[in-house]
């Protein structure tokens, strides 16, 4: 083997991602007995770190029998013992290294696949953009025409959604949109009602402005919209697409009683259309703000979909909201990089994001069987699966008699970083614990091998 290469963290430990992502290709056969490796200075170029951080991954796996060095001609894999392999496979870590971190599987769902990141186009783009006159100014503060044109296409072929650009409200994240929108409606509409369980940076957004929060229930089986009769509030904030964080999606049927509803009350939907790109069973539903326009404040984001450190979000407003809020904030500077919004309008004007989308919606739902049937395969009975239609995570329920913190830190005693869900819930707890777990940045091979550490850590 000549060459190798892969993507490592920035907040790990470069020689111990090397020495991690090497002992998982032997042990699970990636690379055989007696394969030469690249050479330290091959490896070095190839991840473009320092040949001492190679060095110092190789002299691990040296030191632990995994590989051997022959003199001039270099390192080459040795022969394990099938017994071997498979027990370091789901090895249990002892307890002088519980506490260590960082995780050797984080179930992570806030973060998305590396491998398939389209990055070259994106340096392209960007290094063309800094060439351009407008990317040494401040920018509209509420976003960049060339993007808001932009997102009103990619709206109306993708989620039937019709608006003018001028309509679109550019700015950095879902939670810093809600907290600007509540600045504007909280002197007509003092209450919103929230799902439960729901959205936790939702829910804070307007608990900072003070509204009184009623809520609706939901489980596996979505919501229960006959609970609106009893409320008091005319502003509702979900997300129908994949509800954050159950996962199940409101029906065309759901979505048109919800409208009707709203309009009888002269009131506002707040549509965060989270997750919509990545639905695996058929195609995604249209938005409710391709319903009714007028009644329907919509919220997207690239987060989920493309990075989230790109910091780049949007609101379609209807005539009335569009002016209250561009009379409330013109003095304001916009909150997001003009260079990520210039550079994501060529990104999707030449078709790139497209591409994206449709490149990573095959790439996740390869992910999400894998996790599904290693997930039956290992725990069968003990646990029941939530969301595996859409989305970027799965929930699991487990029938034991244990708390959600014990389901954690027992998982992190065997290096495996899961995470909890009653940050989401009111009222409508859950009356068995319910853990999240997030796949979209591992790999097949680590999705596994964290579930066959969870079956180790929980049964």
């Amino acid at each position: 083997m000549k060459n190798i290469i892969f993507a490592l963290e920035n907040n790990t430990s470069k020689y111990k991602q090397i020495y991690e992502r090497f002992k998982l290709f032997i042990e699970h056969g990636d690379l055989p007995a007696n394969e030469q490796l690249p050479s330290i200075r091959q490896l070095a170029d190839s991840l473009q770190v320092s040949r001492n951080t190679t060095l110092m991954a190789y002299d691990q796996l040296v030191a632990e029998g995994y590989i051997r060095g022959e003199g001039r001609k270099g390192y080459f894999v040795n022969e394990l013992e099938p017994r071997l392999i498979e027990q370091e496979a789901i090895s249990i870590p002892s307890k002088q290294t519980e506490k260590v971190t960082p995780f050797f599987v984080d179930f992570k769902a806030g973060a998305v696949d590396q491998t398939n990141f389209p990055l070259k186009a994106w340096r392209r783009i960007n290094n063309s953009v800094l060439t351009l006159q407008e990317s040494f100014q401040y920018g509209d503060p509420f976003g960049e025409m060339c993007l808001r044109k932009q997102i009103a296409t990619y709206l109306l072929q993708s989620r039937g959604v019709m608006t003018d650009p001028n309509a679109i409200i550019i700015g950095s994240s879902t939670q810093q949109m809600l907290i600007n929108l509540g600045q504007i409606l909280k002197a007509d509409f003092p209450s919103v009602i929230v799902e439960d369980p729901g959205y936790d940076g939702a829910k804070e957004a307007f608990l900072f402005h003070r509204f009184t929060l009623e809520t609706l229930p939901v489980d596996e089986t979505g919501a229960d919209f006959s609970q609106l009769e009893n409320t008091m509030s005319r502003l509702i904030y979900v997300t129908p697409s994949h509800q954050s964080p159950i996962g199940v999606s409101m029906s065309i049927s759901q979505r048109q009683k919800l409208i009707q509803w709203v309009t009888k009350r002269k009131g506002y939907i707040i549509e965060d259309d989270y997750d919509s790109e990545f639905r695996y069973t058929q195609q995604p539903f249209p938005a409710l703000a391709s319903i009714d326009s007028k009644r329907v404040i919509y919220l997207g984001n690239f987060s989920k979909s493309f990075l989230p450190g790109i910091r780049l979000s949007y609101m379609v407003l209807s005539p009335f909201l569009l002016d209250r809020y561009k009379a409330q904030f013109q003095h304001f500077e916009s909150t997001t990089s003009l260079l990520s919004q210039l550079t994501m309008a060529k990104f999707m004007e030449e078709g790139e994001w497209s591409r994206h989308i449709k490149r990573m919606r095959l790439v996740y739902k390869r992910k999400m069987q894998s996790i599904v049937l290693e997930l039956k395969k290992q725990f069968e009975q003990h646990i029941t699966i939530i969301g595996e239609q859409s989305g970027l995570y799965v929930l699991v329920k487990i029938h034991q008699k244990h708390s959600e913190s014990w389901l954690v830190e027992r998982a992190a005693s065997y290096g495996v970083k899961v995470y909890p869900t009653t940050i989401y819930f009111i009222n409508n707890y859950s009356d068995e614990p319910i853990i999240k777990l997030g796949f979209s940045s591992l790999t097949c091979e680590k999705i596994q091998l964290g579930v066959k550490l969870l079956k180790k850590a929980w049964l």
